[in-house]
């Protein structure tokens, strides 16, 4: 494994270092540089206010040392299902208690049996992990001019050709979000070795922002968009590039943008009116979703009905995709896709034994996550955490269930697992 992962990397440092070289690559870091040292340098830079703003907020040990602790799947799971205005099935409500009970099972309790002596960390080179980042970025960016050019438009200004893309061309795009997550961990590992300052890395991880909110937002997309800004805020709030007040003032931001870009979607798209409650839109997004878990949980019950086929599906080049299946499943319907939320995939693959079982699994690699990135406070760890970490959350209405999001977790488990059998 290790030779795999030293040719490879050796492959992709040579493609970073020959773009870094090229005249384009050159210029623009150039011209990032000039505006970085007067970004640095600037006088209303003074005015913003410093990490004491708000400081009450400092004061609350669950703020400050548990915000982004793994059970924050599990309140705001919780949080979404009461936004819905319909009451879930006594058969979900225990679904749910199933696996609330194994997500804390598996995220706050067995890592303590774990790591609890000195951390033997698996080490990654600083210059591998940037060099895989940049790679990735310059793959979605080369799909995103894909994507336009295939339909003939930008799916921001025209709303209706976003049903138009194709997910074989949109999928390469949001390698952007693991490729942001490992640049950005790269730059934090040379603010924890003082080869940059603080304002150098704060910089530098708004450019990625802006870059990535750029071309996601002219895709149309919001829930990558969303990704991509926790990913950041989690990266800083570890690595002390970002203060308590401004994750708080970042979510409270972060979730009026999901209202607003919803809102004014629906308003193109006439599904509602300007009258409507711009709340509206969480609101029936949790009510559909709901009426989707319930319907799911009814034909899983116990021991499942598609038996991991629905997971599966997941794969490419499977006749349907996940989404769709549980359309087909729901309504009989295989053009529409619909989200199934955190469990239902569970639960409809291997009933409320998958939930209990899944969950586990989830809150474990959550928990261990945590756990080593807490002791070791290592940049790679804090990245790895932030993406698997972020894409839970997200998944608590969309599910997990891409290929790609799979792929994380599961290349986190075996990272983490070595990293357990090194250091007993």
């Amino acid at each position: 494994m290790s030779v795999i992962y030293s040719k490879l990397t050796s492959v992709i440092n040579k493609i970073s270092d020959e773009f870094h070289k090229s005249f384009l690559f050159t210029t623009i870091f150039s011209i990032l540089s000039f505006i970085e040292n007067q970004w640095v340098n600037s006088y209303f830079k003074k005015l913003y206010p410093d990490e004491d703003f708000l400081n009450f907020l400092n004061k609350s040990n669950i703020l400050k040392n548990h915000l982004f602790n793994p059970l924050i799947v599990i309140v705001l799971f919780s949080f979404f299902l009461i936004l819905s205005m319909n009451n879930p099935s006594t058969s979900l409500v225990i679904t749910l208690l199933i696996g609330f009970i194994a997500f804390f099972i598996g995220s706050t309790i067995i890592p303590r049996r774990f790591l609890n002596k000195n951390i033997k960390l698996v080490e990654f080179n600083r210059k591998d992990i940037y060099s895989i980042g940049f790679c990735l970025i310059l793959v979605s960016i080369v799909f995103f001019g894909i994507c336009i050019a295939s339909v003939g438009g930008i799916p921001l200004l025209k709303p209706s050709i976003r049903y138009l893309l194709k997910p074989i061309f949109t999928m390469p795009v949001f390698l952007i979000i693991p490729g942001t997550c490992l640049v950005a961990s790269a730059y934090l590992n040379d603010f924890q070795s003082k080869n940059i300052t603080r304002s150098q890395t704060r910089f530098r991880f708004l450019f990625l922002l802006a870059m990535d909110s750029a071309l996601l937002l002219l895709l149309g997309y919001r829930t990558p968009l969303l990704a991509v800004f926790l990913i950041i805020i989690i990266i800083g709030f570890y690595g002390n590039i970002i203060s308590l007040w401004e994750v708080v003032m970042g979510g409270l931001i972060g979730v009026g943008a999901i209202i607003g870009i919803g809102y004014f979607r629906s308003l193109s798209e006439m599904t509602i009116t300007s009258s409507t409650n711009p709340l509206y839109t969480l609101q029936s997004r949790a009510d559909f979703t709901l009426h989707v878990l319930n319907l799911l949980d009814f034909i899983g019950g116990t021991f499942g009905l598609t038996h991991g086929q629905l997971l599966a599906s997941s794969i490419p080049g499977s006749d349907l995709g996940p989404r769709m299946l549980v359309g087909k499943l729901i309504a009989w319907r295989t053009e529409v896709t619909v989200t199934p939320t955190l469990i239902g995939q569970m639960v409809v693959d291997f009933g409320k034994i998958g939930v209990a079982v899944e969950m586990c699994i989830l809150g474990f690699i959550l928990g261990i996550g945590f756990k080593i990135m807490q002791k070791t406070k290592n940049y790679f760890y804090i990245a790895i955490y932030s993406l698997i970490l972020t894409y839970a959350i997200l998944g608590i209405e969309t599910g997990i269930l891409d290929i790609q999001v799979l792929l994380y977790f599961a290349i986190a488990l075996f990272i983490y697992l070595i990293n357990m059998k090194k250091s007993t």
